[in-house]
């Protein structure tokens, strides 16, 4: 039998150790999975109504009433809502939602990659107050590059990547301002040209080449795709099959319209264009070759352009589209290796409105659901306003749509352009939060109420460089 002195001398012995091993625990918590890839989709202008809107679009584009239908990036597990202010706006624009992404830090509302101190259009203060750029930190890391968009690829948010600019519009040399020339201020479509990326494709040929290009640079024979491709060993492609040939391993430049690449309700069957699901799908094929992993940056920014136009059926075409590329990624990468997240530089006036009955024509007038009262009809027959005329479910607060003098009975359809308000030349976009989907290593800190710059800091988490 044990005795009663070593009985209790094993009793203080277990409880010295038993802290000393609770320190031990605490002092080595399990190592958070880091992601090898991080896929930052924007959907440029996709509000929280845009999302809601395009998941009925959706569902009934396949014969379903769309309201219980879900987006690709909807299934995502973690969620957060954003803040988009800038600095100086607080309805925000698109280069600066877009720079606090890509550089931690807000600033002003119409600059790239620069600081709030920087007055925009001045060359001296953007050279004076440079941001950091996640895409240059991706290549000094050794990781793989990737930038797609369906706007010219001198557009704001895929400039925000790899550009600083004291004007989102600097993006030839005749561009900028004749004051600010000669300062030492580059063009964005220069600044690409001298980038270090792995796979870059959207629009904007324009930017690139001079006038016997086709193009807009003051030097007639400005031909910066081939002098790019000459110093990285590089491929130029200017449509869809262009891009499957091109050879793997070797950087791509692709380069598919003058200017923004053609609207989905717009593209015919024979486009030579590629989609923005085969622009992703190309990306992540070549950049997967990378053992060291991945950036890539993935815009939808034609949802924007046709909010602004006021047509809400080519926005919810785009945002389809959108989804379709997401869905093409999550089922082609590694979950367990890969962060991808879903979100929106800022929103728009964008109203989804009325009492619709469920399974209604989403970009059609209002029939309510049979039944009495202010919000029941006939089932059958549009809803009448207070000007005895119908109008439609979506709606924008401005716009080109405004009604002046009696509001005539409002166009449906695909191509219609929406009723709106307040009559300006575009339509605007909305400082409502946005929101951010997540899945994969690190997307967990999808959460909460959080400012946009905090989406630099998620990403910079996840692949370890940042505590």
């Amino acid at each position: 039998m044990m005795t009663r002195t070593l009985f209790a001398a094993l009793l203080l012995a277990s409880a010295a150790a038993t802290p000393t091993l609770a320190k031990e625990r605490r002092a080595k918590p399990p190592e958070e999975p880091r992601a090898k890839n991080v896929i930052l989709f924007i959907g440029d202008g996709m509000g929280i109504s845009t999302i809601t809107a395009a998941r009925i679009y959706d569902g009934q584009k396949r014969g379903e009433t769309g309201e219980e239908n879900q987006l690709s990036f909807e299934k995502f597990p973690n969620v957060a809502l954003v803040k988009t202010y800038n600095t100086n706006a607080q309805v925000p624009d698109s280069a600066g939602t877009a720079t606090a992404m890509h550089s931690g830090l807000k600033t002003r509302i119409g600059v790239l990659g620069i600081g709030p101190e920087a007055e925009k259009g001045v060359c001296k203060d953007a050279l004076a107050h440079p941001l950091p750029l996640l895409g240059e930190e991706v290549k000094q890391r050794g990781l793989a590059l990737g930038i797609v968009t369906t706007t010219r690829i001198t557009h704001a948010t895929p400039a925000s990547v790899y550009s600083r600019s004291a004007d989102r519009d600097w993006e030839s040399d005749t561009s900028i301002a004749a004051d600010q020339q000669g300062q030492g201020c580059k063009d964005i479509a220069l600044q690409l040209a001298e980038a270090k990326f792995d796979v870059a494709l959207g629009g904007g040929t324009a930017m690139f080449y001079g006038k016997s290009g086709g193009g807009r640079r003051s030097d007639p024979a400005a031909d910066l795709p081939a002098g790019w491709a000459a110093k990285n060993g590089g491929v130029v492609v200017k449509d869809a099959a262009g891009l499957s040939a091109a050879p793997m391993g070797k950087p791509v430049l692709g380069l598919f319209n003058p200017s923004h690449m053609t609207f989905m309700a717009e593209r015919k069957a024979d486009s030579p264009e590629p989609t923005l699901t085969e622009m992703t799908a190309a990306a992540i094929t070549r950049l997967k070759a990378d053992p060291d992993g991945f950036y890539l940056m993935v815009e939808g920014g034609r949802i924007d352009h046709a909010h602004h136009a006021g047509q809400a059926g080519f926005a919810l075409e785009e945002a389809v589209e959108f989804a379709r590329a997401v869905q093409w990624a999550v089922e082609n990468t590694d979950p367990a290796e890969t962060l991808i997240m879903v979100t929106a530089d800022h929103s728009h006036v964008f109203t989804i409105a009325g009492y619709p009955q469920r399974g209604n024509d989403i970009l059609g007038l209002v029939v309510a659901p049979p039944g009495r009262g202010e919000d029941g009809g006939d089932g059958k027959s549009p809803v009448l306003a207070a000007d005895g005329k119908p109008y439609t479910t979506l709606g924008y607060a401005n716009g080109p749509g405004a009604v002046k003098g009696e509001r005539p009975v409002p166009t449906t359809g695909l191509a219609a352009t929406q009723q709106a308000l307040v009559p300006t030349g575009g339509e605007t976009h909305a400082g409502e939060d946005v929101a951010l989907f997540a899945t994969g290593p690190g997307a967990e800190r999808a959460r909460g109420v959080i400012e946009q710059n905090v989406i630099y800091s998620i990403i910079r988490k996840a692949l370890g460089w940042e505590k």
